[in-house]
């Protein structure tokens, strides 16, 4: 692969901020295991809870962010008795990115249209859920995509509805695309992304059954260009009875003229993670950290995020099917789903600062985001006992059913969990500090990581904020650091 080269000459500096960064205790802002909070009266509570397959838009002051009804404990009769109007398609708000206020359902009901193309394509199966919203806007009015399908089957409808708020009301405009038994690709999980040039608008979906594939929409109507168009072919993996690929996002960063293309690998409740690669064209092709089309049926890299455990937490699995976006000032977040350890049935948002590297590609942080305040940083900070996580591919292969983990296997195995290790840095370790770009090189008596980039974040294990680290290895996965004495 041929890596970008850095442009940014920096010198190594022997003295960093007057004073090392010194941690200071930061209360996390809600708690990992939300036991308490399952019974559906407490669905006003679930501002970070029960959330899986969040897409995030910013409008205004607020953040509005929108998933699939994957409730813990769900019971409709119990709703019903308790007053909730348990509906379809969860909504969310923040102002901070912190705080979330749970706003209730997008929709009442299933759209008829959907259920009734899911039900009739799979002989009565399916359509009891809606899966993996999206949100996009144009010329004022909000676009809520969605998808309704039967599980372990191609029988599925991706919709539209629109409104002239984030909150509704919605007006269902119809079908987008519709999949079933006799189709390679599966209509779920949308992802959209504009033609910086030209403006176009192009849809990516799909999921274990033959990959994600990309098609043209009508800006003046959000539906297919073409009625019946399925689209090309975008991703994909070589064996569906092992390998998973589904949850597709799309962006464009203008800063690096580039779209990048996000995608999930492995079951969603215990090895998910997510991978990327990136195109000069929102319709592909897309290439992966090694030059590979991911379109081929190589394994792509780089890996962002895969299972986890800092010291002192029980550590996360499922951490996948993202959403990305961006703030008022050009900083980039991702978004996705964290299931709590052990047991991986607790779906707690996780929400992380993204960085592009020297060489032009995402990493992000290692720490759920807290509204940490920055501070610009020297080779000074860095030195002290650094916890350090290689996040990487899974070390086991597993049997799948519809691309999930079969049942009764739904617990990591030790290997699948990334666990920390403790290093000590010292400042002959620290190379080619830039204070510009927050980056640096990391010498190791093994080998030297290169573009690493540097900021203060919330230690939500040790609750504090301290000094974190992230970036990419020449093999393609994140490193993850925070710096514990």
């Amino acid at each position: 692969m041929t890596r970008i080269s850095q442009l940014t000459v920096c010198v190594l500096l022997l003295a960093g901020c007057a004073s090392p960064f010194e941690p200071t205790p930061a209360a996390n802002p809600w708690a990992d295991d939300y036991a308490p909070l399952v019974p559906m009266s407490h669905w006003k509570e679930w501002g970070t809870y029960n959330v899986h397959d969040p897409s995030c838009k910013r409008v205004g002051d607020y953040y509005y962010m929108y998933s699939t009804d994957a409730i813990l404990g769900e019971n409709r009769d119990e709703a019903r008795s308790a007053g909730v109007p348990l509906g379809f398609i969860q909504m969310r708000r923040s102002t901070d990115l912190v705080n979330w206020e749970f706003l209730g359902w997008a929709f009442d009901s299933i759209p008829a249209e959907a259920r009734r193309w899911v039900l009739q394509a799979s002989g009565g199966h399916g359509a009891t859920n809606i899966w993996a919203p999206y949100i996009a806007e144009y010329d004022g009015i909000f676009r809520l995509y969605y998808c309704v399908s039967a599980f372990g089957r191609k029988t599925s409808y991706i919709g539209l509805a629109e409104s002239e708020s984030p909150t509704g009301p919605w007006r269902q405009k119809g079908c987008v695309v519709r999949t079933s038994d006799s189709t390679a690709m599966n209509a779920i999980d949308p992802t959209v992304v504009v033609d910086a040039k030209t403006g176009d608008w192009w849809m990516h979906y799909g999921s274990f059954f033959g990959g994600t594939y990309c098609l043209r929409l009508n800006p003046e109507t959000g539906l297919a260009m073409k009625e019946g168009d399925l689209g090309h072919l975008i991703a994909r993996r070589a064996d569906y009875a092992k390998d998973n690929l589904e949850a597709p996002e799309v962006i464009y960063n203008p800063a690096l003229g580039k779209y990048f293309l996000f995608v999930s690998y492995e079951p969603l409740m215990t090895t998910y993670n997510v991978r990327v690669g990136r195109s000069d064209s929102p319709s592909g092709p897309f290439y992966d950290y090694f030059g590979t089309d991911m379109a081929d049926t190589t394994n792509n890299l780089p890996i962002l995020t895969a299972p986890y455990r800092f010291d002192g937490h029980s550590g996360w699995a499922g951490t996948g099917h993202c959403g990305v976006f961006a703030d008022a000032d050009g900083h980039w977040f991702m978004c996705h789903q964290g299931r709590l350890s052990p047991h991986n049935m607790m779906m707690d948002l996780h929400l992380r600062r993204l960085f592009f590297t020297a060489d032009g590609w995402p990493a992000v942080s290692p720490q759920r985001y807290a509204a940490s305040a920055q501070r610009t940083l020297g080779p000074a900070d860095l030195e002290g006992l650094w916890e350090i996580i290689s996040i990487e591919p899974p070390c086991l292969e597993r049997g799948l059913e519809a691309g999930q983990v079969l049942w009764g296997e739904g617990g990591l195995q030790a290997c699948e969990q990334a666990r920390s290790q403790r290093l000590k840095i010292t400042r002959n370790d620290i190379r080619n500090f830039c204070t510009p770009t927050q980056t640096f090189d990391l010498q190791l008596p093994d080998r030297r990581i290169t573009n690493l980039i540097t900021f203060v974040g919330h230690d939500w294990e040790l609750q504090r904020r301290t000094v974190l680290m992230t970036g990419l290895t020449d093999q393609g996965f994140s490193i993850w650091g925070k710096r514990v004495e």
